[in-house]
Parts: structure tokens; sequence; C-alpha cells
């Protein structure tokens, strides 16, 4: 009877940032093209979402400003480069939605997440609409009540 490798489960990387700074609208999932090197520093959760934004070209969707920190054992003998461009796979129905909705004003396409999905790697984007200063206000405002209301509600069960 084989042995199974226990594949890593969860979340890799976050852009917190993204959630804060955007309306999410659209959320699609994508594979995304590695080296070796860039695996291992996964599965060791050496990985930065803040500032990475999607970049579409010709027809192809590309990972801008993503930093995945190379092992110092794993990669002696290959020229790394944290911040290298890297594509994302997606399919031709996927593609189009994001490029119609980037083409609308004030939209952009942001990376949210690096997860494991089996043993591969998937990048979570959005298509999300940029925030202003007072509907950051807003939304802690309402976040605020909200926790204000649930503490209440839960004080109120405990006097019961």
């Amino acid at each position: 009877m084989a042995k199974h490798k226990k594949q890593p489960q969860g979340t890799i990387a976050l852009n917190k940032k993204a959630l804060h700074d955007y309306f999410v609208e659209q959320r699609i999932e994508a594979g995304i093209a590695l080296a070796g090197w860039e695996i291992k520093s996964l599965r060791a959760g050496k990985a930065q979402l803040v500032d990475s934004y999607v970049l579409l070209k010709d027809g192809e969707a590309w990972l801008m400003g993503c930093h995945i920190s190379p092992l110092t054992a794993a990669s002696t003998h290959v020229i790394t480069d944290p911040t290298r461009t890297r594509k994302l796979l997606l399919n031709r129905n996927e593609l189009d939605k994001l490029l119609a909705g980037v083409q609308q004003k004030g939209y952009t396409c942001v990376a949210l997440a690096l997860y494991w999905k089996k043993h591969l790697v998937k990048c979570e984007i959005a298509l999300g609409k940029g925030k202003k200063d007072y509907d950051k206000r807003h939304v802690e405002k309402e976040r605020d009540s909200n926790r204000e209301m649930q503490r209440a509600l839960h004080d109120r069960k405990k006097a019961v």
C-alpha cells in the first residue's frame, strides 16, 4: 500500500489592503504559472500580495507586484527574481469578462489571495471599484455598529 503525501492546505497569502481599498464586484479563480523554487517558497509560506495587481495585455493576464521570497537552500543554482511577472491561467470567457470590466471607468483588477487547491496553487483575482475616503469611513462605521449590536445581543443572552 502506497503512502500518501500530505498536501498543504489553506491560504498562502492574503491581500487585506485590496478589500480595504476596493469594492469587490466579481471574483475569479485563476491558475498561476510558477517555477519550481517558487513552489518550495510557497510551501514555506514566503509570499506577499500587498500592492499586487493584474495587468491585462495582448489577451493575457499577468500578476504584477507579487513577492515570493526565495529559499536559500532551494535556489542556490538558479537566478531568482522575487517580484517577476507571473502569468495567470484563465480561459477566454474569463479574460473577456475581466477586460470588459477594466475598460469601465474606475474599475481595476487586483489579486486577493494565493491558496492551495489540492496540489495546485491558485490565485483569487477580483474586479473592483476604488473606494473614496468617505466610503472607507462609512464601511468602518457600519462595521463598528454591527460589532456593538452583536455585543449587546451576546450580553443579553448571557443575562437571561
